[in-house]
Order: structure tokens, then C-alpha cells, then sequence
């Protein structure tokens, strides 16, 4: 039975906040969710979030994937994908697992990639290359 409403739950529908629509609040779904509106407020999706051209956000944004096509000011964290398209705008810090960035999309503010090792710095030589012999 538990299943059952894991399956429903995860299956939701794609929640569309529409262009001229502006909500002040948080908003939070488990299902897909498109902004093409204005949200002032965060936002937690357990899916993907998309933000149209003309969408604008403005507060925290936690959600499994996000594609960033309009205007962001918010902290991003994702677990999976970050895209930031070509007319994407983003100020705020992201942490993500993935991160994919167009050619022309701005971006302001710092980045973390989720999974790497803290103790790994790919510029520096490995223990052994520097030995005297």
C-alpha cells in the first residue's frame, strides 16, 4: 500500500504558474512546476522546475532539477541538473550536482558542486611525481 502512494505522489501532475500571475509566498509541490509568472517567495519541488523567459523568482529555490530560462534571484540548490540557458539571468549562490551553463546566460554569485571530494585538487600534482630519486 505504501507503494502505491509513493507511485501517485511522485507521479503529479506539472503545476503552470502562467505569465501575469504573481504570487507572494512560498510555494511547494512534488510534482513539475513552470513559472512563467512572478513568484516572490520560495520554492520546493521534489521534481523539475522550469523558469520560462518571462518568469521571474525571487526567494530560495530546492528541487531536483531546474532549467533557468528567465530571471533569478534566489540561492539554487539542486540534487541532479542546473541548466542556465542563453537568456537566463541568475543572482545567488547555487549547489548542484550537475551544472550546464549557455553561452550569454549571466550568472552572479558563488557555485558548489555536490559529490566532490573536499580533499581532491585536480591542480595538484599526485604524491609521488615530485619524489628525489
Amino acid at each position: 500500500m505504501a507503494k502505491l502512494y509513493e507511485q501517485e505522489e511522485s507521479n503529479s501532475g506539472i503545476n503552470v504558474i502562467s505569465s501575469g500571475t504573481m504570487i507572494t509566498g512560498d510555494v511547494v509541490c512534488s510534482g513539475d512546476l513552470r513559472i512563467d509568472g512572478n513568484i516572490k517567495g520560495n520554492v520546493k519541488s521534489r521534481a523539475k522546475v522550469i523558469i520560462g523567459q518571462s518568469g521571474i523568482v525571487d526567494g530560495d529555490i530546492n528541487c531536483k532539477s531546474i532549467e533557468v530560462e528567465g530571471n533569478v534571484k534566489a540561492n539554487v540548490t539542486v540534487t541532479d541538473l542546473m541548466s542556465l540557458k542563453s537568456t537566463a539571468n541568475l543572482v545567488g549562490n547555487i549547489c548542484a550536482g550537475k551544472l550546464a551553463i549557455e553561452p550569454g546566460a549571466n550568472f552572479a554569485g558563488n557555485c558548489k558542486m555536490q559529490g566532490m571530494k573536499a580533499d581532491v585538487h585536480p591542480a595538484a600534482p599526485a604524491a609521488n611525481e615530485n619524489k628525489p630519486q
